[in-house]
């Protein structure tokens, strides 16, 4: 099957840090979007550019034969999917759904189950990136499902991202995506201890950049996050209380799996902390403010 921009109509829930970005780029390329968010005031950029604001999920899922979800939470996604006036009540049979929300890895396999049932193709595609990526279009896209159903979809996902990896069957993208986080989790406790020992021991931290971070040290997070600590910005590419909620997630599977993963631990733990402190709202490199408060 082809989705062309003829017989193509997207509905696209949740509007954020992230979703804003990747739905204007599938406006750019010329489709015809539907929006839906909780907070209709983060959609207005996208309807004064074209989009139509839907008043329900409900509503908006009678209108496309795509919609793709980026929400906060694993319950938002069960509500959105399989609630009374969720997408797979709504959705007609042929529908695509592509959830792109960090969540469970349990959920997701639900989620694709339930929509075989009704005749829907259903995706999960997580994604990392941050608001960087979301705006450049050049996120990491991770995505679970049947082939042929990627295959269908690959095209609109290009308009969003640029490394895109079937990982396996319908769970196989939430699972790569708790590899990142887990990955993310250590690696940001060292991006934010290097740079206040660096600060502590009156190097230029913009100068010690320079030297680490195309050596072995070198990571997304040393190159994109810490020139943010060092100038003091701590706004959201990636909020604090999601990365909780995506650790909690993956300590969760890990124990279902029989993994140990005491890094992981660590940093939950001090993210909680720091979510105490009032950073909640903060960018997960907000993680500085605690280390320097110690």
């Amino acid at each position: 099957m082809s989705l062309s921009k003829e017989t193509t109509t997207i509905g696209f829930i949740g509007t954020g840090v992230m979703g804003k970005s990747m739905a204007n780029h599938l406006l750019n390329a010329g489709y015809r979007v539907y929006v839906y968010n909780r907070t209709k005031e983060k959609a207005e950029t996208l309807i004064q550019q074209g989009a139509i604001w839907s008043n329900s999920v409900q509503g908006l899922a009678s209108q496309a034969n795509v919609i793709i979800t980026i929400v906060g939470y694993p319950q938002d996604v069960e509500e959105i999917y399989l609630g009374e006036h969720g997408i797979l009540n709504t959705a007609k049979p042929g529908t695509y759904v592509i959830d792109m929300t960090t969540s469970s890895p349990r959920l997701a396999k639900k989620i694709f189950q339930a929509s075989q049932e009704k005749g829907i193709h259903a995706l999960d595609a997580p994604v990392s990136g941050g608001d960087v990526g979301a705006r450049e279009a050049t996120l990491s896209i991770m995505v679970g499902g049947e082939k042929e159903d990627f295959e269908t979809v690959h095209p609109l996902l290009k308009l969003m991202g640029t490394n895109i990896v079937l990982q396996g069957k319908a769970g196989a993208g939430q699972y790569t995506k708790m590899c990142n986080q887990i990955a993310i989790a250590s690696n940001m406790i060292g991006v934010c201890e290097a740079i206040l020992y660096a600060k502590k021991s009156g190097l230029d931290p913009k100068n010690v950049l320079k030297s680490i971070e195309n050596g072995a040290a070198g990571s997304w997070s040393l190159s994109h996050l810490a020139p943010r600590i060092i100038d003091g910005d701590f706004n959201p590419g990636f909020y604090v209380k999601h990365f909780i909620k995506d650790m909690n997630i993956a300590l969760e599977s890990a124990e279902e799996l029989g993994v140990q993963t005491p890094g992981l631990s660590l940093a939950k733990s001090l993210y909680e902390q720091l979510a105490e402190m009032g950073e909640e709202n903060s960018g997960t490199h907000a993680l500085y403010k605690l280390l320097e408060s110690m």
